[in-house]
């Protein structure tokens, strides 16, 4: 298996999917109870943000929502979505020590990952661990800090860049 793919439990997948879905509806709720319009957009890009496993860049989102059968989204617009999207608290910046910042949907804890970074090819995998969430806890116990968020991004060679 690569570095670049991952496998996922099916019965875990399906409750992940379960999950996003969720999401969407709790995002359009929020976007319309801060008096926020339906748009085609604004639906393409939740949809996109559902489907992601990891965080992508604004101009990764606009070069899929413009591959995807649904609609082409200007890159403003994404911005400007995103902006809407993470003052509500649905989704994240990620920074990854990348030129650009990655974007993704805000998860319940027990879908809270971190991020593998690969300095050769760029590409960014998602990685959990509850020992590493444990020590975190550990630590936020003892340190002069009520830890509201954390995040974790490892950087170095995947396997294929590696070999």
């Amino acid at each position: 298996m690569s570095a670049h793919s991952t496998h996922v439990d099916n019965a875990a997948a399906v409750h992940a999917v379960n999950r996003a879905g969720e999401w969407v509806e709790r995002a359009e709720l929020a976007l319309a109870a801060a008096g926020r319009k339906r748009g085609g957009a604004r639906r393409a890009l939740l949809e996109l943000l559902n489907r992601q496993e990891c965080a992508l860049t604004a101009p990764e989102i606009e070069d899929a929502l413009r591959a995807s059968a649904t609609r082409a989204v200007s890159r403003a617009s994404v911005y400007r979505i995103l902006e809407e999207l993470e003052g509500l608290g649905l989704v994240q910046r990620v920074e990854t020590g990348q030129a650009m910042a990655r974007y993704e949907r805000v998860c319940e804890h027990a879908e809270h990952h971190h991020h593998l970074v690969c300095d050769e090819c760029g590409v960014v995998m998602p990685f959990s661990d509850p020992d590493l969430e444990r020590a975190i806890t550990r630590l936020s116990e003892r340190v002069p800090l009520t830890v509201s968020e954390h995040e974790i991004v490892l950087h170095g060679s995947c396997r294929d860049c590696a070999a």
